[in-house]
């Protein structure tokens, strides 16, 4: 099954595709239509170990010359020293403006290369090829592009839009199981943002074997959640208004991964525990929900933190230099009930306390 959605955006509408096998054929056409002859790949470095050949074959199909460049795997990569190596790596090997970039990977080398493409020569065609369940459903789509700062996750970058996405599942064939549950996080944020059958659908992710056993449904599931995004974007590209909605956990989850140094919990770990803590902080708010939708899927989680490791004095300083922070007074997106997601500004303290105590039981 090969579907594709248009996404649009302020310069120009691109097309989604996700499928199985349509690596190969969707970088063929993008080469006959544009008439590239140079490219560069960024590439992660896991995705590069177990699928190296099928990515050189492709290109090597082509008859165009490309230069190659392995990115470490993890969050340590999404760095200004590894955006300024980058940079050089490109204009010293002779990028021109209509040089393709091909960002393949999930959404730490989506991010990084994203952020390269738009500013090298003020920017460069970027062709998104996600490799992880995360990026399929979530980073690869909307142009939002970035690095880390020592101060908080993702303060430094800029909004630029691919040319197209191309989701291809038979990467998620070496996905690890965390990496899965990464992904699953951002899909269980769609459900309680938009759709609410998006909670049963993802029973499937309940079998070890979800690729094998539900190829097509998956297939679909991704799908629906990139449309929700791709409609959300469309509507405010620039994140000012609804696309903050898509933020749902996500103050609390970027505090989280500031605090463990970006290093002990993935972003979708974070994510999970913070939307457990915003749904708290929306029923003291005044919300009515409970989160049993997001919590029936507790035992696909395990961390690697403890309550120890993450100082509540510390989270709240972490939380302070979120984005999303104005006039010093914390911003979230709360659900008033489930898909009736609202951005509140929330001066009490206790309130938030009570939220955090949420992530500490978890990790008792």
């Amino acid at each position: 099954m090969t579907a594709s959605i248009d996404v649009k955006s302020s310069s120009g509408t691109y097309c989604y595709t996700v499928g199985s096998s349509v690596f190969e054929g969707k970088i063929a056409a993008l080469q006959q239509n544009t008439g590239f002859d140079t490219c560069f790949i960024l590439v992660d470095e896991n995705v590069w170990k177990y699928h190296s050949e099928r990515i050189s074959n492709t290109f090597d199909s082509l008859n165009v010359e490309y230069t190659c460049r392995v990115i470490p795997a993890g969050e340590q990569s999404k760095t200004v020293t590894q955006w300024n190596d980058l940079i050089d790596f490109l204009l010293q090997s002779g990028v021109r403006r209509n040089t393709p970039l091909f960002a393949i990977g999930g959404g730490v080398t989506g991010d990084l290369a994203g952020f390269v493409a738009a500013s090298a020569l003020r920017g460069i065609p970027l062709v998104h090829v996600p490799t992880t369940l995360l990026a399929m459903v979530d980073s690869s789509i909307g142009g939002k592009t970035g690095v880390n700062h020592a101060t908080g996750k993702n303060l430094i970058g800029a909004f630029y839009q691919p040319e197209e996405v191309i989701a291809d599942l038979d990467f998620l064939d070496t996905l690890p199981h965390r990496d899965w549950t990464n992904g699953l996080s951002e899909i269980l944020k769609y459900g309680a943002i938009d759709d609410p059958a998006i909670f049963d659908e993802c029973k499937i992710f309940h079998d070890s074997n979800v690729l094998d056993s539900f190829r097509n449904e998956l297939n679909q599931l991704i799908l629906k959640c990139a449309q929700i995004k791709a409609d959300i974007v469309a509507a405010d590209e620039f994140e000012s208004g609804t696309r903050a909605f898509l933020n749902f956990g996500h103050t609390f989850a970027h505090a989280l991964e500031k605090v463990s140094d970006f290093d002990q919990l993935n972003h979708g770990e974070a994510v999970y525990l913070g939307m457990l803590s915003a749904i708290k902080l929306s029923k003291e708010m005044g919300g009515e929900l409970d989160d049993k939708p997001i919590r029936d899927f507790r035992s696909l989680y395990s961390f690697k933190v403890t309550r120890e490791m993450l100082p509540e004095n510390e989270l709240f300083s972490a939380m302070r230099s979120d984005k999303k922070v104005i006039d010093n007074t914390f911003r979230f997106v709360l659900l008033k009930s489930w898909q009736q997601p609202v951005v509140m500004s929330v001066k009490e303290k206790e309130c938030i306390h009570k939220a955090w105590l949420t992530v500490y039981h978890e990790l008792q």
